[in-house]
């Protein structure tokens, strides 16, 4: 299979993510001189309504518009180089195995944290009030989510009725992994010279979708402002500091998970330094960041993890594809915490069998969570159902989301990439993936 040149991470002057950070900088201050200058201000809210916003959103569209093709022309052509069926099942098995330990180990680390600082109990009533009457309108849109999510639907949804609706359907983007699977498995099972063609159209298609993803890309600065000014200009420090405990907790919580037990992970079982995995990934993550969206990064992992890390192709495009729809180590951490959050500001003793029954759900749910910008609150909302928690209460923590679902997103991708090296490790297909000897050795 031919190997695209893709548009360079970095143009003339910074590199991309430089730029990224600048704008994330840039946007917070000029965001929060406007919220002590007067946020409620027509002249701020015009500019967030009709500037900062819309071009957020213009920006997230041009990566999602490409997702689709890109996600099954990857996972279909991983699946059709791994060349047999066997290969598929291991490769498979091990992904799913290393998925679920490692989210597991990433709620229990959110489950120890939230007990420790209980940040429930440093909630204001009269700001638990507030928050949730300001954000009743999206509250009852989340809670109406959330009651038509049930455990047995995201396992049988996984395999669709209906692969056009599931295409458009962001809770059902694990339905077109697995047509991809079939297709890819398709593939191998007929070798002719029509499925040649037909998987030549798809390296076409995929080559078109991250040429394209690598120009738009380029516009991911001035996203990050905007994204960081409409925040910032409207929250201030007010609603942050009464949340403060909780934001703490889960960026804590996100931190140990990802600067000590993915580095261990990364270096025990895939033999790659932490500090190599991390150099290669940065540009990844800070997209992550950005976008909010696992899904809308895919494009920069795939190529941080062919370009940067060296991973093998058959690997990495598999592992990574499934991983932007189930593999999601900072949305279950995050619905973790949350759940209990709640459960302390309610007054809700929950007793270790059903903190640990949260922990299997939590899991669930980040597989079934779709991999878009706040894309875990309907899930919360269920999860808070189940365990007799008035799924309402999730309208305190919406004015600390936009924030805190930047800082998961950024713990989902970087797992999907720690999950590549160690599958490819354990693959047997580390000769590809080795770094030079001079950054190895870093």
């Amino acid at each position: 299979m031919s190997h695209i040149s893709l548009p360079a991470a970095t143009s003339k002057g910074l590199p991309l993510h430089v730029k990224v950070l600048i704008g994330f900088v840039l946007g917070a201050v000029l965001g929060l001189v406007a919220h002590a200058s007067g946020a409620d201000t027509p002249f701020i809210n015009g500019v967030i309504e009709y500037v900062t916003r819309p071009a957020g959103q213009i920006f997230l569209n041009l990566l999602f518009m490409l997702v689709l093709p890109l996600m099954f022309s990857a996972l279909v052509l991983g699946v059709a180089e791994l060349g047999d069926i066997a290969s598929l099942g291991r490769l498979g098995w091990r992904t799913l195995t290393y998925t679920a330990a490692v989210t597991g180990a990433a709620v229990a680390i959110g489950l120890v944290m939230v007990n420790l600082i209980q940040p429930g109990l440093h909630m204001d009533p009269a700001l638990v009030q507030k928050a949730m009457s300001s954000n009743a309108g999206k509250v009852g849109d989340i809670v109406a989510s959330g009651q038509q999510l049930k455990v047995l639907d995201l396992l049988v949804n996984i395999v669709p009725h209906n692969v056009l609706a599931a295409g458009v359907d962001d809770k059902q983007k694990l339905g077109i992994v697995f047509f991809a699977l079939m297709i890819g498995i398709g593939l191998v099972l007929t070798p002719s010279p029509a499925t040649q063609a037909f998987k030549h159209a798809l390296q076409g298609l995929f080559e078109i979708s991250m040429r394209l993803i690598g120009l738009f890309i380029r516009l991911a600065p001035y996203a990050v402002a905007c994204f960081m000014f409409g925040l910032c200009a409207q929250l201030g420090w007010d609603v942050l500091a009464g949340l403060a405990y909780f934001v703490v907790t889960v960026v804590l919580a996100l931190a140990i998970h990802m600067f000590v037990v993915l580095p261990l992970w990364v270096k025990f079982m895939g033999g790659m330094s932490p500090r190599t995995f991390f150099r290669g990934s940065q540009e990844a993550v800070l997209t992550a960041f950005a976008t909010a969206s696992s899904t809308a990064t895919l494009p920069v992992t795939l190529r941080v993890a062919e370009e940067n890390l060296r991973l093998p192709r058959k690997v990495s495009r598999f592992v990574l594809t499934v991983g932007a729809s189930a593999n999601h180590h900072g949305t279950a951490l995050f619905e973790g915490v949350t759940v209990l959050f709640l459960a302390q500001v309610f007054g809700l003793h929950l007793p270790l069998a059903e903190q640990l029954m949260v922990l299997g759900l939590c899991i669930l749910g980040g597989i079934g969570t779709a991999g878009i910008p706040s894309g875990s609150l309907p899930v919360i909302a269920m999860i808070c159902g189940i365990i007799g928690l008035n799924p309402a209460g999730i309208g305190i923590i919406l004015g600390v989301n936009s924030f805190l679902d930047m800082c998961r997103t950024s713990l989902n991708v970087t797992g999907d990439l720690a999950t590549a090296v160690v599958v490819s490790a354990r693959s047997g297909e580390v000769a590809e993936a080795e770094l030079p000897a001079t950054e190895t050795a870093a």
